[in-house]
């Protein structure tokens, strides 16, 4: 079972004076990472753990393996970590304890029975094999189970089970024969650091220095980082599960999961292993870890485990009669948004992460060792791994505070309902927009993003400004529908101050900017460019706009949820010589986008400056008095109207958003939410870094090669990459899609097929309320080339709930394709 562990310390080992790569932690994460490091030639790592391998929390897991996961690569991380476990006991010698069981999950209710054919759709998108099953089919895989209240479910043939101890043994012993070394027995008391570098680490026997360093610190890792200074936010907590005594003729199963019951059963050796992710669950170690914490086990939680308990045996009404050989409580590590880090920190370099599993350890090990192994050796990510990048990290998700509330929920996660537009419940109102108590009189509905509050809609007068979630058309589509029929009719108001904003100043700024920006920004001052960040592959590692303030100032703006990330790319690629200083400005400015037909018209009422196209062309910013405020304005657009942005420094941001009430009066100025900007910009094509955009794809894939200044001064990075790629045909190409039946709601990650063949994914989807229909954007595959006349056959569909649903695709925006109506 899970609970067994080696009782004795193993002897201490040399400690070497140096080595090429140290792993801080010997669980899973950490075997793994060693393992693939040495397959790919590097012979010279160190795997250091404070006492014995597994010993933290992989002794304790459930070795489940599951292979559906969120996204595609992080599906293709769990497909190769199942197989890659499969394997290791020939390779090795240590046996893993894999069995392929396969993995039933069933649904109660009508919105979960959905979220399980959306994700069976999603899972033959990434290959994956998934069969949509009725109650008496779960009865067949379980017939141990009550499916008197289950509706159906999906049935997974190749998810499996393993041992965790035994195959982390096995990792650590491939890698030891690639040449690791491995050391038990030491801690790691501080990360040594010169020159924004890691250089080596000292333990409790002495120093080693090292080229690069990796936290797989588990539960410990939020610590290691915090001595140097890298943001790890992650919060032990609670997690239980009990394990009956044997049980007369049991038959072999596989791996039950009942979501709505939060439980899910693993029968093992005759005995039924029963664990559970509760909605309200108890953080642990807020008040340190014990330094003795070996192999150890929390006091039983009869209290929190019941109502679980009571859920199992009512869906396995054997369990009244059997007997419980074990309550296990063991400390796991959560993280906020229940994703795991992965990546080199953005605060140090060489100092890379792999913690935060969220109880999915053993299922993500294998396919996160290989690709941080590939990450380090490379020195970037092999695929866009954006989902779990330590990279989205916000400095404030490391208080204790944040941690200690948000973990209550955090762990939960996992059996939560995944609804579209899901909003947390704890840690919020951090960040708000300095206008949001104007907002929250407006009656707005407040989202959270990298712990910003943005108004996503609008609630009318009488109307509970509340989410009522389902995978149709929720209770804000109609109040969406009118933000958007204002924004394309009329003008609407649009608070984005949550953007991040970088002011990037020297007389080698332009130079700077230039190398990194697939456009070409040495233009006159007061020019907006829209540009691309590109990596040396020709992937797009941030989406913005750089506007020339002065001959060697600039302001860029980026995303809200990239904000870090991209600020750690260009901070990253300012050379130590240069005369460049980059200044994270985002508090500094509000930002608030008028669009719409009359926005000309309602600021010509606030502001004496010349608005007309000859006086502030498209593309250009000024400064401008609004109200007695002087602000930056930008005639640029996001949701493809007539429309300004304006920047404003924080302490005028109410004052002008009151002037700017009381002159639209006139024009029935309301506010718009977030929601309304998303369905915009997909009538419009735009794209959206972590959706449509990555640093996977370039920009002749994404459709965005006109935003590249092919023979600028200098060139650019990536610029060889896309020379290679260009005026050959793509394979893979950004489309609009548009649903015939407008009844039927897209996402993301839906397969799109042509004829009886899955050609490409949705990357983003909503309902336009301007075409009438579900539109979205997505990515196609053609060996021979994706073009105009390939995409416009008439045996396109899209896969939605296990239901095809025929599409149109085009290489143009669905709205507006010319672009006629910013220009006007």
């Amino acid at each position: 079972m899970a609970t067994e562990h080696p009782s004795t310390a193993p002897a201490a080992k040399k400690l070497p004076a140096h080595a090429q790569v140290v792993i801080i932690g010997g669980g899973v994460v950490g075997c793994s990472v060693a393992y693939h490091l040495t397959k790919l030639g590097w012979k010279d790592v160190v795997l250091l753990e404070r006492k014995q391998l597994t010993c933290g929390t992989t002794w304790h897991a459930a070795g489940l393996v599951g292979q559906l996961r969120a996204t595609e690569n992080l599906t293709k991380m769990a497909k190769y970590t199942a197989d890659l476990y499969k394997n290791l006991a020939a390779e090795t010698g240590q046996e893993t304890g894999l069995r392929h069981t396969g993995s039933v999950s069933v649904a109660q209710t009508i919105g979960r029975l959905e979220e399980l054919k959306r994700g069976a759709s999603m899972a033959r998108n990434f290959g994956l094999e998934v069969e949509v099953i009725t109650p008496e089919q779960v009865l067949e895989h379980y017939p141990i189970a009550d499916v008197s209240n289950i509706i159906g479910g999906v049935y997974l043939p190749g998810d499996g089970q393993t041992n965790p101890i035994d195959t982390t043994q096995a990792l650590a012993k491939g890698a030891r024969i690639g040449g690791a070394t491995i050391i038990e027995g030491i801690k790691v008391e501080d990360v040594i650091t010169a020159g924004g570098k890691v250089t080596g680490v000292v333990t409790d026997q002495g120093e080693i220095t090292a080229e690069v360093v990796v936290n797989c610190g588990g539960m410990w890792a939020r610590q290691i980082a915090r001595k140097v200074g890298v943001n790890v936010p992650l919060h032990a907590a609670e997690h239980y599960y009990i394990v009956t005594e044997p049980i007369a003729d049991l038959p072999k199963l596989p791996t039950l999961r009942d979501p709505d019951g939060y439980n899910y059963y693993k029968e093992d050796a005759g005995k039924l292993l029963i664990g559970c992710f509760e909605p309200n669950a108890v953080p642990w170690g807020h008040k340190g870890i014990p330094e003795s914490f070996c192999f150890d086990e929390l006091p039983e939680n009869w209290d929190q485990f019941t109502p679980a308990l009571e859920n199992a045996m009512a869906r396995i009404p054997l369990l009244e009669s059997a007997g419980i050989h074990t309550f296990f409580n063991g400390p796991e590590s959560f993280t906020p948004d229940n994703r795991f880090y992965l990546g080199e920190s953005p605060e140090l370099k060489n100092f890379y992460v792999a913690a935060g599993f969220n109880s999915t350890g053993i299922q993500s090990a294998g396919g996160a060792g290989k690709m941080l192994a590939d990450w380090i050796v490379r020195g970037h990510c092999p695929v866009d791994m954006w989902d779990v990048d330590i990279r989205r990290v916000q400095p404030f998700q490391g208080g204790d505070k944040y941690l200690y509330d948000r973990t209550t929920e955090a762990l939960g996660l996992l059996y939560e309902m995944h609804w579209p537009y899901k909003q947390p419940k704890t840690s919020r109102n951090i960040k708000r927009s300095p206008i949001h108590d104007r907002l929250e009189k407006a009656n707005a509905c407040f989202g959270e993003m990298a712990g910003w509050e943005r108004a996503n809609w609008f609630a009318p007068a009488g109307v509970e400004p509340k989410y009522e979630y389902s995978w149709g058309r929720q209770n804000w589509h109609e109040y969406c529908g009118a933000e958007c029929k204002a924004a394309r009719e009329n003008v609407t108001l649009f608070d984005m101050s949550s953007f991040g904003k970088f002011m990037v100043q020297g007389k080698d700024a332009v130079k700077v900017l230039n190398n990194i920006s697939g456009a070409n920004v040495d233009v006159a001052n007061g020019k907006m460019v829209y540009t691309q960040w590109l990596n040396e592959r020709g992937g797009i590692e941030a989406d913005l706009t750089v506007t020339r303030l002065e001959d060697n100032k600039f302001m860029v703006l980026s995303s809200g949820g990239t904000q870090y990330r991209d600020w750690n790319y260009l901070t990253r690629n300012i050379p130590e010589d240069s005369h460049c200083i980059a200044t994270d400005v985002t508090s500094g400015y509000a930002l608030f986008a008028v669009m719409g037909p009359n926005s000309r018209k309602l600021l010509n009422k606030v502001t004496p400056t010349d608005l007309s196209n000859e006086a502030f062309p498209f593309g250009t910013c000024q400064e401008i008095d609004l109200g007695y405020a002087r602000i930056l304005a930008g005639r640029i657009t996001y949701v493809g109207e007539l429309g300004w942005e304006l920047y404003i420094p924080s302490e005028f941001a109410i004052h002008v958003y009151d002037t700017l009430m009381e002159a639209g009066a006139e024009f029935d100025l309301k506010p718009g939410g977030m929601h309304a900007v998303n369905t915009l910009r997909l009538e419009k094509g735009f794209r959206h870094w972590g959706h449509e955009i990555s640093d996977e794809e370039t920009v002749l894939e994404a459709g965005l090669g006109f935003a590249v200044a092919w023979d600028k001064p200098g060139g650019f990075i990536g610029r060889d990459a896309l020379l290679a790629q260009k005026g050959k045909p793509l394979g893979k190409r950004m489309v609009s899609l548009k649903l015939d039946n407008p009844d039927a709601m897209m996402y993301h990650n839906e397969p799109i097929y042509k004829g009886d063949r899955i050609v490409g994914k949705v990357t983003s989807g909503m309902y336009s309320h301007t075409l009438g229909t579900t539109i979205g954007m997505g990515y196609v595959h053609n060996e021979a080339g994706v073009t105009a006349d390939w995409i416009s056959e008439d045996d396109f569909a899209v896969e939605i709930a296990c239901e095809r649903f025929k599409t149109s695709l085009s290489l143009k925006p669905l709205y507006d394709p010319k672009a006629e109506r910013v220009k006007v």
